[in-house]
């Protein structure tokens, strides 16, 4: 479990200029398995947000707590929740520090000083995860930002975290990639019961997910599934956010007339058949 109770950070402190927090009073609670989108504009706080579950911030008050740890602890328990913490940054470049895939991939494990065969056995299921096998030796400074970012994945999974956070991972990729990316991690919060905490600008990445968090000026502005949240369009477009274009249409189809169809859409699958059962 991983609780946030009643956190503020402000980046500016005593003695420097006021600035008004980049969190504020937040709480929140995320269960092992489950998956969740974190939304808003620029500088609503969500990537603070995400540093804090890192643990690379502390909380000025309240606190993190991750499977019974608490952030602010340091010592031995930053080691702990940082094993079962990983995160991937929007720019892959950022994190990759080998020469190659497989040497990459072995970096974290190694870092966590396991026993060679079991370093070997983690990279191997990771690339396989990724569908990596055949880029194992090539040079990171031949992939492309796709095959990047799936290689920050892979090491990430290669420590085996109880929580992945993604940190606006799909800004520099395909939207392909993108969706491939997101279908493997869902897929693993199914199988193996890893948490997954996506920050995203792009609504559409956020439909599949069982949860979505709206931040907006540093607090949680709505916490729901995908169809509460969307349901409050108007609400999302007073903050600067939109819903997906799909969800969009289906507003505009029911405001025509169509007041069979949900009063939220989520995906073009779901459009298609509300509109062949009026037939």
């Amino acid at each position: 479990m991983l609780e946030v109770n009643n956190v503020t950070f402000n980046y500016s402190k005593q003695g420097e200029q006021e600035t008004p927090p980049a969190v504020r009073e937040v709480s929140l609670r995320i269960a092992e398995g489950e998956t969740v989108a974190i939304i808003g504009h620029n500088g609503s706080g969500k990537s603070t947000l995400v540093k804090l579950l890192a643990a690379i911030l502390r909380p000025d008050s309240g606190s993190i707590v991750i499977d019974g740890l608490r952030t602010d602890a340091g010592g031995e328990a930053i080691w702990t929740i940082r094993e079962h913490v990983g995160i991937v940054f929007q720019n892959p470049d950022d994190q990759l520090v080998a020469n190659s895939v497989i040497d990459d991939i072995a970096f974290g494990p190694e870092n966590l000083g396991l026993p060679r065969v079991e370093i070997e056995e983690r990279v191997q299921e990771a690339m396989a995860v990724l569908g990596l096998e055949a880029y194992a030796q090539m040079p990171i400074n031949e992939l492309s930002v796709g095959q990047k970012q799936q290689v920050a994945i892979a090491g990430v999974l290669a420590m085996r975290p109880r929580y992945l956070i993604l940190d606006e991972p799909t800004t520099m990729i395909s939207g392909k990639i993108a969706r491939q990316m997101l279908e493997t991690v869902q897929r693993l919060a199914q199988e193996r019961g890893i948490s997954v905490i996506h920050i995203t600008h792009f609504m559409q990445e956020v439909t599949s997910f069982q949860r979505v968090i709206v931040m907006h000026e540093g607090q949680v502005l709505m916490d729901g599934t995908p169809t509460t949240v969307f349901a409050r369009a108007d609400e999302l477009q007073a903050v600067g956010l939109d819903v997906p274009m799909v969800t969009r249409l289906g507003h505009h189809l029911r405001a025509q007339g169509w007041t069979h169809l949900p009063e939220v859409i989520l995906s073009t699958e779901q459009l298609k058949v509300a509109l062949c059962s009026s037939n």
